[in-house]
């Protein structure tokens, strides 16, 4: 078995893809996500707007909108070229003022504010909607507060009257409501295992796609156990050190919220680097051959971000797709994640989705003997 690690160790310095494909992704990823989603939430997004009243509290409305933390008031004299830009994605929401506005309000009619959101582009339209919707609301009771103080109404009765239901929100696990933080926790480790697994395919793939694999069994003195082994040891411990330092990084030196413990991050992500190792020996064993084979793994990397759970909630999607969820060590991952990290719940709270990630090591069992007929008469197709 050290004579195959050796051997692996040695093919790892001399072909860059092995080092590209696990260390260079995964840091050009987290690279990527720290530095796009360093302000937290977008900001200035552009949203238009077409004042047709030209009144100073209809100029008032536009640039409290601009005042916001997320938009960026984008002034319109043709309501037709604000609505070509929104559909362009020029911008992301629109705000139409009716002539006559602030006659209407001070005549204690009811004027319509229309508000046109580009849902194309999911985060841009929903963030924009929602700052369109407060602004509005907060203008309607200025309104309110404006009229009942002209009646005379004491201060403490108008609120009373314009919020009568007073709401202390608190967001669990992200309170600075930081999408960073929302997608870094998972993307970054579902780029890893990723990597992971790709990795692995590859590397016991090209034995069959090269034809070396007999020249493997030689160095491992016939043993198949042996070789298989030799060969992940290098890669385990490579990524065992770069999980660890994943985890590191997102919480202690860019500040991820952790409520739990440190210690039992790292042993989560250590359990999924090894399932993630195992489901690589399945795959191959189960296609041994080195396309195909990286085929389903990119299939399945792919498929893991959308059924782990974090995007879309997986107890929303359909029953029989439901129960795929399970078949993604990712799944697994994120579980823990919620119950450690954002609850502090404690090793009673996960232990069984930690083992769920450690049952994954049996599955090289499945086609072990399938493999190792594919490493000694080199049978299956190479293209």
């Amino acid at each position: 078995m050290w004579k195959v690690a050796r051997r692996e160790t040695g093919l790892i310095l001399r072909r860059p893809v092995y080092l590209l494909g696990s260390i260079g992704i995964v840091v050009v990823m987290a690279l990527f996500f720290h530095t796009f989603f360093g302000e937290g939430l977008p900001q200035d997004m552009p949203i238009g707007v077409v004042d047709s009243d030209g009144s100073t509290y209809s100029r008032m409305l536009g640039e409290e909108l601009d005042d916001t933390q997320l938009g960026r008031t984008v002034w319109y004299d043709d309501v037709h070229e604000a609505f070509r830009d929104l559909e362009t994605g020029r911008i992301y929401g629109l705000l139409t003022i009716p002539k006559g506005f602030n006659e209407q309000v001070q005549s204690f009619r009811r004027p319509g504010l229309d508000v046109y959101v580009n849902t194309s582009y999911i985060i841009g339209g929903a963030l924009s909607y929602k700052d369109l919707v407060t602004m509005v609301n907060m203008a309607n009771g200025a309104v309110q507060r404006q009229l009942m103080r002209a009646k005379g109404v004491p201060d403490d009765a108008i609120m009373a009257s314009i919020m009568p239901i007073s709401v202390d929100a608190h967001a669990i696990g992200n309170p600075e409501t930081n999408y960073e933080y929302y997608l870094g926790n998972m993307m970054i480790p579902g780029v890893f295992a990723m990597c992971i697994l790709l990795v692995i395919v590859y590397a016991l793939g090209s034995e069959l796609k090269y034809g070396t694999s007999r020249h493997l069994l030689r160095t491992s003195d016939g043993s198949f156990s042996a070789a298989v082994y030799g060969k992940l040891l290098p890669y385990t411990l490579l990524f065992i050190l770069l999980g660890s330092l994943i985890v590191l990084t997102l919480y202690c030196f860019w500040g991820y919220p952790l409520n739990g413990s440190l210690g039992c991050m790292v042993l989560a992500m250590i359990a999924m680097v090894l399932a993630y190792e195992a489901l690589g020996v399945f795959l191959v064993g189960l296609v041994p051959n080195l396309r195909l084979a990286v085929c389903l793994s990119c299939l399945l990397s792919i498929l893991a971000f959308s059924l782990a759970g974090f995007t879309l909630p997986a107890e929303a999607l359909p029953e029989g797709v439901r129960g795929l969820t399970w078949i993604f060590p990712l799944r697994y991952y994120y579980l823990i994640y919620v119950r450690e990290a954002i609850y502090a719940g404690g090793f009673g709270l996960w232990w069984q989705y930690l083992l769920a990630m450690l049952a994954f090591g049996f599955l090289p069992a499945f086609v072990s003997r399938r493999l190792e007929n594919a490493y000694v008469n080199l049978d299956y197709p190479r293209n």
